[in-house]
């Protein structure tokens, strides 16, 4: 099970047997859907036959413009959609063959997607602050090591920007990300789902078809950046040259397979997304404001208790690290590492996290990952509202869950 859909599911039930709960352990974006993305999703209503596998010709080229747009110019034959970017990444698994080599920590879902394709998860740590990339030199190392042990690894999965951490890898990194991969022949899928919730423009995160375009099959959907997650669209821009068409082909021979074709509604809908109105981008804008003004007043409270972590530039996620209160929560607390951290925060504040170890870590790290998108309010208008607040912080709802976070962090290493 997803760790992030159980934590949801445990959390919803202690809500409905009456207890209090705070939810910082879900991905979903709790904002409210854009009212021209609703028209349009109506205006399609109609539309029922299953269309092309690849996608729609208006929604390809959509999603070719928004990565034109971002530096990527992009052959919409090169572009295949699906029910969100979570099964297109599953299914290039198979695609493109053999094991799969990913960074420590990395999304709850790359290792057991891998398992469940029946190949083997290869983890490489990352560098402090170049979270979602491996340290390319101990990629070098572990993909020699794997080969000499027998595996098979031909492909690296990386995130720009990076859940858990909320961090963005130097295009540096990512530089050598490249070089690494074509040493290696390994190619390289960059989950880019978080791309457009960068607090700082000029801090954008590059990808690595930037360095490495003959390798690199990159993927979003509209999860994040829009908050649809319930929509569950997707989209995949495959390499040009011999090699991304090969994926191709054999990606759209699983799909044909599996889902056949997106839900063809919800592709007009996303096709009018990706092609970027004014009222869209206004609306992602707002919403990352909201994002970066959230993320990083929890992050506040996360260091005042005495946690470290790396400066949030993205996302609605961050990763503190207690370890330098590991004796004070041994001996109080009786909490030596991760998944006993999480477990008492749940169990004793009905505070949901996820431990490090969901991530691909071991357990002994006092690392959890805590997710704000779900502080925004209750009801589409608390929602609304906070998007369109000046300081949400001073909305009463946000308030009230950043003053339990402070009272159940203050509880927990006083």
């Amino acid at each position: 099970m997803s760790a992030t859909l159980a934590a949801d599911e445990a959390l919803a039930r202690r809500r409905r047997a009456g207890e209090e709960v705070l939810s910082l352990a879900s991905g979903e974006i709790g904002l409210p859907v854009l009212t021209v993305l609703r028209e349009r999703l109506a205006e399609a209503s109609g539309r029922n036959a299953y269309g092309p596998v690849a996608g729609s010709r208006e929604l390809r080229a959509a999603a070719a413009g928004y990565w034109a747009r971002r530096g990527l110019d992009t052959d919409p034959d090169l572009v295949v959609s699906g029910p969100g970017s979570k099964p297109l990444l599953f299914a290039l698994l198979p695609a493109v063959g053999g094991d799969v080599v990913m960074p420590v920590p990395s999304w709850v879902s790359y290792a057991a997607q891998a398992r469940l394709a029946g190949r083997r998860p290869i983890a490489v740590p990352t560098l402090p602050g170049q979270g979602g990339v491996p340290d390319p030199e101990a990629l070098r190392a572990r993909v020699a090591q794997a080969r000499a042990e027998g595996l098979d690894p031909r492909c690296v999965v990386v995130t720009l920007p990076d859940n858990p951490t909320g961090t963005i890898a130097d295009p540096a990194t990512v530089q050598r990300l490249g070089e690494a991969a074509r040493e290696l022949d390994l190619i390289i899928i960059s989950d880019e789902i978080y791309c457009d919730l960068v607090f700082d423009p000029a801090d954008r995160a590059v990808s690595p078809a930037v360095f490495a375009p003959e390798r690199t099959v990159v993927t979003t959907g509209l999860t994040k950046n829009l908050a649809l997650g319930g929509w569950r669209t997707g989209v995949a821009r495959l390499p040009d040259g011999p090699a991304g068409r090969e994926v191709r082909g054999r990606l759209l021979a699983i799909a044909s397979q599996i889902w056949s074709s997106t839900a063809a509604p919800v592709q007009a809908a996303a096709a009018y997304a990706l092609t970027e109105p004014p009222e869209v981008v206004e609306w992602v804008a707002t919403a990352r404001r909201l994002h970066g003004t959230v993320v990083r007043a929890v992050a506040d409270r996360f260091t005042a208790a005495g946690a470290v972590l790396a400066p949030v530039r993205a996302t609605c996620y961050l990763y503190p690290d207690f370890e330098p209160l590991r004796d004070h929560l041994g001996a109080a607390h009786g909490v030596h590492d991760g998944d006993a951290l999480a477990a008492l925060l749940a169990r004793r504040h009905g505070v949901g996290l996820l431990p490090g170890s969901a991530f691909g870590e071991s357990r002994r790290p006092l690392r959890v990952r805590a997710a704000t998108s779900r502080l925004y309010g209750e009801t589409d208008a608390e929602r609304t509202e906070a998007l369109s607040a000046e300081d949400p912080l001073r909305l009463p709802w946000i308030r009230r869950s950043l003053d339990r976070v402070a009272e159940v962090l203050d509880d927990l290493t006083r």
